[in-house]
């Protein structure tokens, strides 16, 4: 096993400028994003009066947006390229933003959604092969991690900055904050049109690949793609699609701590990722990734435990104590799933069906962001919250054993280590370890 954890100079070092060039914009890009991500439902209620539960509804038909495009973004991607895609997707959350920036109706409101939903579909997939165009190796896995945690700098950023500029008394700085997320994005434009130019992010397909081996279905026949689509759909379900719905659902309701705890909370998260990541990903180099996996759920299931417990001290300082012991926890489990999952697809995936295998993971993502606060609001409306609880602690649990079945599934190479003296390949179609001496 490889023991080798280079540092933040080595790893920069390793790094091609192109690569160089797309990590190096990443907190401006999301800086926008932070602006107004925990203010656009309070937009659309307190400033432009529509009812909360309409509001709710349109939120989550961004998610809907992004769930029917990431198949057809997947196959778009390798066709014509990541960076082709990424110049689409990033128009549209321009013009997405500024239709936001002046809605006042439902109806303006959901147009502007539908670009910032396709924006959400296409990206994903396309910016993965991105990365995996210009990194390889253990530096892939280490970039996939840094880059999260430069996002998490973004958007904690911008929310601060946003949380004190604007006003639900005055609409015109909700505009200017929307109209702020729009200008960020002209960045990564910027970037694709100059620097990134000759990156297409795009591989043709061998002379002799069966071209029956590129749809969808043959991919997901694989057994290795259905585990690892099941652990992102379960990660998403217990761990993303919580933190927007159940989690402060579940900390106002049943711990019954304020909205300020709930804040806070959420800045502990935030800085535990931005302060965390690379420490972690120099301590998972060169380990396996689904062993790795399988301590991330250990700390989720812990973290949803703490949570839980708070219920039986609601509105003490305990109560708030544990939801913010929760944030860090939950946070810490983040740093070891985000360079992992999507190091291993992109690992697996051959190069020129990137694009494919990434709107796979992309749409199981989705569908559990879409799930999660569905399955939340049901359960603690009619007040299951140890339910609710249990819910998400079994759901961990079947990460951990899905992780276990993964990792008989992929080579050692797929897997983030090599052995020995001995030469590993990956057959591309399948991820399964083809060993010669």
């Amino acid at each position: 096993m490889s023991t080798t954890r280079p540092g933040m100079r080595a790893f920069w070092s390793s790094l091609s400028v192109e690569a160089r060039w797309l990590l190096s914009t990443v907190v401006v890009q999301t800086l926008g994003r932070g602006l107004t991500l925990p203010f656009t439902i309070i937009y659309m209620h307190e400033v432009r009066g529509i009812s909360l539960d309409l509001a709710g509804l349109l939120m989550a038909f961004i998610a809907v947006v992004a769930l029917a495009v990431t198949g057809p973004a997947g196959a778009l991607t390798d066709r014509f390229g990541a960076r082709r895609m990424l110049l689409m997707s990033t128009s549209a959350q321009v013009v997405g933003c500024t239709l936001i920036a002046f809605a006042s109706t439902p109806l303006e409101f959901a147009v502007g959604f539908v670009f910032l939903g396709f924006n959400f579909g296409v990206s994903w997939p396309a910016f993965n092969a991105m990365v995996a165009a210009v990194t390889t190796g253990e530096t892939r896995q280490q970039y996939f991690g840094i880059n999260f945690a430069l996002v998490n700098l973004g958007i904690g950023v911008g929310g601060i900055i946003g949380g004190f500029y604007a006003d639900v008394g005055d609409p015109a700085t909700f505009t200017a904050i929307f109209l702020a997320d729009a200008a960020c994005m002209l960045v990564p434009i910027a970037l694709l049109l100059g620097p990134l130019r000759h990156v297409h992010g795009r591989a043709e397909r061998p002379h002799d690949a069966d071209e029956s081996e590129g749809s969808y279905l043959a991919i997901l026949r694989q057994p290795v793609v259905l585990w690892l689509t099941a652990l992102t759909f379960l990660g998403t379900f217990v761990g993303y699609g919580q933190i927007e719905a159940g989690l402060p659902a579940f900390a106002r309701t049943v711990s019954e701590v304020s909205t300020r705890v709930i804040g806070i909370g959420f800045a502990v998260n935030t800085a535990t990722i931005v302060l965390l990541q690379f420490f972690v990903l120099r301590r998972i180099s060169g380990h396996r990734r689904t062993r790795v996996l399988v301590v991330m759920t250990v700390l989720w299931a812990a973290a949803w435990l703490v949570l839980g417990l708070t219920g039986l001290v609601p509105g003490t300082a305990a109560a708030a104590f544990g939801v913010l012991a929760f944030n860090f926890v939950f946070a810490l489990g983040e740093t070891l799933l985000q360079p992992t999952i999507p190091a291993i697809t992109n690992d697996m995936a051959p190069d020129h069906l990137r694009g494919r295998y990434n709107a796979v993971n992309a749409g199981a993502f989705q569908t559990g962001t879409i799930l999660g606060p569905v399955a939340a609001g049901f359960m603690l409306n009619h007040g299951w919250s140890w339910g609710f609880v249990f819910l998400l602690v079994a759901g961990c649990a079947l990460m951990g054993v899905l992780a276990l079945v993964l990792e008989r599934s992929i080579s050692p190479t797929v897997n983030g280590i090599t052995a020995g003296d001995t030469t590993l390949h990956t057959d591309p179609a399948t991820g399964e370890p083809a060993v010669t001496d």
